[in-house]
């Protein structure tokens, strides 16, 4: 009898600090497909104005997530330092508007 042990591969979440202000999604898969699989891509962006907040976050594999934050945190893209790490689970709490 052949027992097939298969691996469980989470996606994991990757937070992607100090962008510069002009990457797009598409030029953000680039840089983390040599990595592995990546399943999403997303600056994060003002609602209003549209306009970057310079930070993102990547969805991929594990194997590829532990990749790209070895090879990218700490290194230089279009002049800026990246920070690269796993991101923080999210506070599932209420967001309070602006207080006047």
């Amino acid at each position: 009898m052949d027992i097939e042990i298969r691996r469980i591969v989470e996606d994991v979440r990757v937070y992607v600090g100090n962008l510069p202000f002009k990457t797009t999604d598409d030029e953000l898969r680039k840089l983390f497909d040599p990595f592995g699989k990546v399943k999403s891509a997303d600056v994060i962006r003002y609602r209003e104005s549209g306009r970057s907040k310079g930070y993102a976050f990547v969805v991929m594999d594990e194997d590829g997530a532990n990749s790209s934050i070895e090879k990218l945190n700490d290194n230089e893209y279009e002049s800026r330092v990246l920070k690269v790490r796993i991101a923080k689970p999210r506070e599932n709490y209420p967001r309070e508007g602006k207080k006047k």
